[in-house]
């Protein structure tokens, strides 16, 4: 790279698509020419993608912009946050332009004007591309996932309108990538050594909904925009395929078969939030929790492997403490693997901040508590069973004379992890197979079988 490369600061916050988003940015930017830098002080210009679905994530973006400000001075925003200009324009008046989020040319715009670029087409700008055997060049661009995953985004935006939520009017009504366009670039990834594809969307079960799950073509075969053929052409990459993000609507059933005949991963990520129907209703949540233990009985029965993993507000407003007990003994009741939870913040623009009976703060840390000593320990129950078992794993990177690895059960940064003793010598993204040998409430450890 030419020293008279223009630099640029980059930081990324907030989700796996948020962190898609900063990739496309990236890889736009070191196509055309700049060089991307660790440090405020060595950059011409940084740019933040925020994050603003919650007032925790509102204050760490603005941290970060404050940050970049105080560190280098010429801050461009972009991402969830951007949709509230005037919350950074009344925090940060000095950054030079704000964007929202996936609006790449106008981020592009914003660099041009700053630091205009210096385009050299003889120069190899991007990653060294790797080929096929043929010889076919691909390009996959800039990841900000280490070599072996990669999150493939299918869409953007959200049709429903969740009283919790503000992303619809941060991202717009449901938008499904073509499906070609989705397999191809998986096919890419796969290519250039990804081991593991994670879907993200907003809503997952939703894909080409919009586009009345239109057919089009890869590898000479149709395949329709929709959840269950997606995974048909991705399980036919030979990588680990991860669904993030799914709602429980009926055809969720048809991908099951797809995880008991291991084309899959038996692994379903699935935001159920609550129990109560009537906390449901008030979230403007689908499903309610009767129909849903019955689902999973049936998945289970179908795929005994299969791990559930979901996310659920505690303290939403009006939540009684009969309802919060509801919410416990569907734990009980639903043996879920994996489970995340927050106490209910209001979100500004958020439909629930007018709801009345907003639960004190002390109660909601109080519920938050039993809620993941409650999960806590069904999965120490459940991680106790897998001793003496022998799971493939996919390793993520040596620690010390360890090695640090997942198994199809666990998902990255947010699940558990399999620590394999004497495991130094192993290499990010090969797969291995592993005897459990001890866990405990969240993660597993053993040695190479």
């Amino acid at each position: 790279m030419s020293k008279a490369s223009p630099k640029v600061g980059f930081v990324s916050l907030g989700c796996p698509k948020a962190l898609v988003d900063s990739e496309r940015i990236l890889t736009q930017l070191r196509v055309e020419g700049y060089e991307i830098v660790p440090s405020y002080g060595a950059a011409d210009v940084v740019v933040v993608n925020t994050c603003g679905f919650i007032d925790a994530a509102v204050t760490e973006s603005l941290d970060a912009i404050g940050e970049a400000l105080a560190e280098n001075g010429k801050v461009i925003v972009t991402g969830c946050l951007g949709k509230r200009a005037e919350v950074i324009r009344e925090a940060h008046p000095d950054v030079l332009a704000i964007t929202g989020p996936q609006d790449y040319a106008s981020v592009m715009s914003a660099v041009h004007k700053q630091v205009p670029r210096r385009h050299d087409p003889h120069r190899d700008l991007v990653p060294a591309a790797r080929r096929r055997p043929g010889g076919e060049e691909m390009d996959i661009g800039i990841k900000l996932t280490p070599k072996h995953y990669a999150y493939l985004k299918i869409s953007e935006g959200c049709n429903h309108r969740c009283t919790f939520c503000i992303i619809p009017s941060m991202r717009g009504d449901l938008v499904s990538r073509p499906i070609d366009e989705v397999l191809v670039e998986a096919e890419k990834l796969v290519n250039s050594g990804v081991r593991e594809l994670l879907v993200i969307s907003q809503d997952t079960s939703a894909y080409g909904v919009d586009v009345k799950y239109a057919a089009r073509e890869w590898r000479g075969k149709p395949y329709r925009t929709r959840m269950t053929q997606l995974c048909e052409g991705l399980a036919e990459l030979g990588a680990w395929v991860r669904l993030h993000y799914v709602y429980p609507y009926p055809h969720v059933d048809e991908v099951i078969p797809l995880m008991a005949e291991g084309k899959i991963l038996p692994y379903l990520d699935i935001p159920f939030q609550h129990a109560s129907p009537r906390i449901l209703k008030l979230m403007k949540r689908p499903g309610s929790s009767s129909k849903v233990l019955e689902r999973i009985r049936v998945w289970r029965k179908a795929c005994p492997d299969l791990t559930i993993r979901s996310t659920f507000i505690v303290g939403f407003p009006g939540e009684t403490q009969a309802e919060f007990d509801q919410l416990l003994a569907f734990l009980d009741e639903a043996q879920l693997d994996r489970v995340g939870a927050f106490a209910y913040s209001p979100v500004d623009g958020a439909k629930a901040n007018e709801l009345p009976d907003h639960i004190a703060e002390e109660l909601k840390q109080e519920r938050l508590e039993r809620f993941m000593a409650k999960q806590a320990s069904i999965s120490a129950a459940k991680l106790q069973r897998k001793i003496g078992k022998t799971l493939k794993a996919l390793v993520d990177h040596a620690d010390g004379d360890d090695a640090i690895a997942r198994t199809g059960a666990d998902a990255p940064e947010i699940d558990g992890v399999l620590r394999i003793r004497a495991g130094r010598n192993l290499k990010p993204g090969q797969f291995v197979d592993v005897r459990v040998e001890a866990a405990d409430e969240h993660d597993l450890v053993g040695a190479l079988a």
